[in-house]
């Protein structure tokens, strides 16, 4: 090359208008934004900002790619680390709960008011999610018991997918009123989860089981169910939640449904008010005693 040419190619680059780099503003504005680590956040500014410096939207890609690099690697780091304290944590670690205590009026077998109190625990873990629950309605009228009625359940779930579980249920009831001084259940079966978000959960679940009933004034017995259940929760906002939990025993003798239906508002940190409706109906009761009972309930409850 002749040093004509190349006096010219160097007057040509030098020539060449220098490319232009992000502004110092704009970059500070979009790594603010990633500093929040908000994913709506970066997409919100990195839009404005291809929108006012077009000429630097390859820059501006390059910084939004390895933000989510860097994203997916934070959440991936952080995700394990829950998962190995979730594993390693003990029996009696991880629980968590809430207690109610308040009012109750029933109709059915006994028309009255009284004091309404109950316990639930949960631990959820990596595979195992389990369910503990105690609530007793009591009343005294001249010294003479009006009411009394309890339940105790135990229910564990064994994750097999991200939609289908195991599930086992051991379920203890007291009510002399509906006939029976308590009737025991056992239940093994599958569940699947329609919606499980953190606003939104509905699951079904079924299967068999054995059910032991000391009647009052009959002899006990023992029987063969088909169960069904529902469990449904919606946060309708930050401090409204709406609940529903139902169930079918349903044999040849004597089927039972119940259906639970509550409203939560939040009041104070770790304090709602509830007011719940529960029916419960039975095909063939002892005799004496009516099909249908229903007990509404206003609580307070703490959570811990």
């Amino acid at each position: 090359m002749s040093a004509r040419a190349v006096a010219f190619a160097c007057f040509l680059v030098a020539a060449a208008p220098a490319r232009a780099e992000l502004p110092g503003p704009v970059r500070a504005m979009i790594e603010a934004a990633m500093a929040t680590d908000d994913a709506k956040a970066v997409d919100a500014v990195v839009k404005a900002a291809k929108e006012t410096q077009p000429q630097d939207s390859a820059e501006i890609d390059a910084m939004r790619q390895k933000f989510e690099d860097t994203h997916k690697l934070v959440v991936t780091e952080k995700a394990d680390n829950e998962r190995a304290r979730i594993l390693a944590a003990r029996p009696l670690e991880l629980w968590s709960g809430e207690g109610e205590v308040g009012a109750f009026s029933s109709t059915g077998n006994s028309r009255n008011s009284g004091v309404s109190v109950g316990v639930k625990l949960s631990r959820q873990g990596v595979y195992w999610q389990h369910r503990l629950q105690f609530t007793a309605d009591y009343q005294k009228t001249n010294r003479v018991v009006s009411r009394e009625q309890y339940l105790a359940l135990y229910n564990p779930r064994y994750t097999l997918s991200d939609r289908f579980y195991a599930y086992g249920l051991a379920q203890y009831e007291h009510d002399r009123f509906q006939g029976y001084d308590s009737r025991t259940s056992f239940s093994p079966g599958f569940g699947y989860r329609i919606f499980n978000s953190n606003d939104l959960k509905l699951s079904f679940d079924g299967g068999p089981a054995l059910r032991f009933t000391d009647y009052v004034d009959e002899p006990s017995k023992t029987t063969v169910s088909a169960l069904g259940a529902i469990d449904f929760a919606w946060n309708a906002t930050r401090t409204l939640r709406v609940t529903h939990q139902s169930s079918a025993y349903v044999e040849a003798d004597n089927s039972t449904y119940t259906a639970t239906t509550s409203l939560e508002a939040g009041m104070l940190k770790g304090l709602k008010a509830r007011l719940s409706y529960r029916y419960e109906h039975d095909t063939d009761p002892p005799v004496g005693s009516r099909q249908t009972d229903t007990l509404s309930r206003f609580t307070l409850v703490y959570g811990f």
